[in-house]
């Protein structure tokens, strides 16, 4: 198997002149982007000797140049190590030695972070993008890939203690793009505005390297923002759309959207958090394709799918297993369950990551059987299609009795009035733990403790009800936009409580 800068190569040679990349003022051409894979690549290996192996940080906002620079590097067989430009200068240090990178690129506005991080953790090359680019062409000398070696050290969030490194290789980033591009019918005609940031695994692999694999084109806004990614869909006819929930939700209240031109889009798309079911019928309603599947930063990240004939039938799934992953949803003594109850995700297929770097334990644990165990608690319906419950670990157990926050939040999300909510676990004397409730009201809206409660009770059975509802003004979420339910708890034990 030949490497992932193969792709762009060959896209040069078979469409030199089809769009690439897009930004804010530029445009390339697969040809264009080659030369300029080969050009970055060339002044990496030349100048600063990198090679197979060597671990290069970026800490960058989205940008071409970012992309670029993953498929230079994948060039060299060397190793990319994305860094959340939301992290503070002593939490990426963490990641910087962890890693044991020696060089750094960065963006202009993130250069002086980078001096800073350089004085602290005394690498050996803080480059950047615009020095790269002005560099005067190096010649490359091309060594064989291996698509098995480490490519990615992708950083977990980290929430239930400090973050793990996730080893992809460009063999599971390849089959990621096959899996998507098969599953949701990517072709060269499609253009996806990237939304999600490209430090993170859903940044890379929803859907930028697919459609970059199928020939299509790649619109990279350098920030999220609802006007400005609106306008983009409309002026470069956007056919996929990605996003969190909190993506959609924003586009959806943005005062452009109901005069935004959307007939190009295929699908809007979520991922990263499970998508309240209100928010999808709302574009459904618009007449507006809207899908949903899950993954993970160890999967590469996709594992299901829910197809396009499908996202009317089975709102709230997030599909069947893409094609080349397979599944297994077990119990506690690791036996399959029938359909209907619920059990833990198992995954396993060439998507999915061998280790977390330098974490032989934390590796051996997360696998059962030879399967990566993701901590997700799912269901799978008579058909074949799977509904999350939520993760093991916040599964909050009262009297005996598992309480699945994603099932309370699901009927609190019916309420009108509710914008948000996050619902966690708390100690109780009594029962052991018990459910509490934190809501983000929308714009104007009001609503009393005693008009949930009832509606809860209605809808739940009483061990499920919340014991208490605190609406708050918003809800922390961590650099992808989901809800920080370990912040919460924080919050909660120190405000609420004192």
């Amino acid at each position: 198997m030949k490497g992932i800068s193969h792709w762009i190569d060959k896209r040069a040679f078979i469409t030199p002149e089809r769009q690439a990349l897009i930004d804010a003022d530029r445009e390339l051409t697969y040809l264009e982007m080659s030369k300029m894979v080969h050009h970055f690549a060339g002044v990496l290996q030349s100048k600063y000797s990198i090679k197979k192996g060597d671990r290069v940080g970026v800490l960058a906002k989205n940008s071409m140049e970012f992309i670029i620079t993953l498929f230079s590097l994948a060039k060299l067989n060397a190793v990319v190590v994305p860094l959340n430009i939301r992290l503070t200068v002593d939490e990426l240090q963490f990641q910087l030695k962890d890693s044991g990178l020696q060089t750094l690129i960065v963006d202009r506005d993130n250069y002086n972070r980078g001096k800073e991080l350089l004085e602290k953790t005394h690498f050996q090359h803080l480059l950047t993008f615009e020095s790269l680019s002005k560099a005067e062409t190096e010649t490359l000398t091309l060594t064989e890939i291996d698509p098995t070696a480490p490519y990615i050290i992708c950083y977990t969030s980290g929430t239930t203690g400090k973050p793990k490194g996730a080893v992809l290789t460009q063999e599971n980033m390849f089959w990621n793009a096959v899996n998507n591009t098969l599953s949701l019918d990517i072709t060269s005609k499609d253009k996806i505005i990237t939304l999600l940031p490209l430090f993170h695994i859903g940044g890379i692999g929803l859907f930028t390297l697919p459609v970059l694999l199928a020939g299509g084109t790649v619109v990279v806004p350098d920030r999220f923002d609802p006007e400005l990614a609106l306008n983009y869909i409309e002026k470069y006819a956007v056919t996929i759309v990605m996003g969190v929930p909190t993506i959609h939700d924003a586009l959806r209240k943005s005062p452009n959207f109901e005069s935004t031109n959307l007939s190009s889009v295929r699908f809007f798309y979520n991922g990263g958090a499970p998508c309240p079911e209100e928010l999808i019928r709302w574009y459904l309603l618009k007449g507006i394709n809207f899908g949903q599947g899950y993954g993970l930063t160890e999967t590469s990240p996709t594992v299901f799918l829910l197809s396009e004939e499908d996202y009317e039938r089975k709102v709230g799934s997030i599909g069947k297993p893409v094609m080349f992953t397979d599944i297994r949803i077990v119990d506690k003594e690791v036996q399959d369950v029938s359909p209907g109850e619920f059990g833990e995700l198992l995954v396993k297929g060439p998507n999915v990551i061998k280790e977390y770097y330098n974490l032989p334990e934390e590796t051996n644990k997360a696998f059962l059987q030879g399967w990566f165990a993701t901590g997700d608690i799912v269901r799978q319906d008579e058909e074949g299609f799977v509904y999350i419950a939520g993760r093991k670990k916040e599964m909050i157990i009262s009297g005996g009795e598992n309480i699945y926050p994603l099932e309370v939040e699901k009927v609190i999300y019916e309420l009108p009035e509710v914008d948000e909510v996050a619902v966690i676990g708390i100690s109780h004397e009594k029962w052991g733990e018990t459910p509490l409730a934190f809501i983000v009201l929308k714009y104007g809206a009001n609503i009393s403790e005693e008009v949930l409660n009832e509606y809860c009770t209605r809808k739940l059975a009483r061990y499920k009800v919340p014991s208490a509802f605190h609406i708050v003004s918003a809800l922390p979420k961590n650099a992808t936009g989901k809800i920080d339910k370990g912040t919460l708890k924080k919050y909660y034990v120190k405000e609420v409580m004192k």
